[in-house]
């Protein structure tokens, strides 16, 4: 979780590792606030079907569903650190590598179409909001005295 880790080390004065891809492209993903997804994983309890039992005979299919939960709304990895950066008001020291050939995608981005559909799934915390919130809880979970963080 980068938000994570670069919030840690931009408060301890540590560089944050940013992947470039190939040609020096910037990587994008799809962040989510975890109230959104609670919201989906309670909307899929909510619309799921009854249980088959728990051993023994089956009764009938199983009632699983796989949804896809996101935000629809990639951003570049930069400006997560951007974000963040103004909300604890520092700035960030970067370590800017080339992502392995055998590390990640350069792009990631959720299709919450069934979710949607099925569920009425929508996010409605965009990045600045999500960000601005983990802040926060970030700071007083931890402790950290910075009068100057987060507006």
């Amino acid at each position: 979780m980068a938000y994570f880790s670069f919030t840690r080390n931009i408060l301890q004065g540590k560089p944050i590792t940013i992947f470039r891809g190939k040609n020096r492209g910037e990587l994008a993903r799809d962040f989510t606030y975890i109230d959104d997804i609670v919201k989906g994983c309670l909307g899929s309890l909510d619309t799921s079907g009854t249980s088959t039992g728990s051993g023994g005979k089956k009764r009938g299919p199983a009632p699983y569903r796989i949804f896809n939960l996101g935000n629809t709304s990639p951003v570049r990895v930069p400006e997560l650190e951007n974000i963040l950066e103004r909300h604890l008001k520092l700035k960030a020291k970067r370590n800017i590598v080339d992502m392995p050939g055998n590390g990640d995608v350069p792009f990631t981005h959720a299709n919450i179409s069934l979710a949607g559909k099925e569920l009425g799934f929508e996010p409605i915390t965009d990045l600045q909001t999500g960000l601005n919130k983990f802040v926060r809880w970030y700071l007083s979970y931890y402790g950290y005295n910075n009068r100057n963080a987060v507006e």
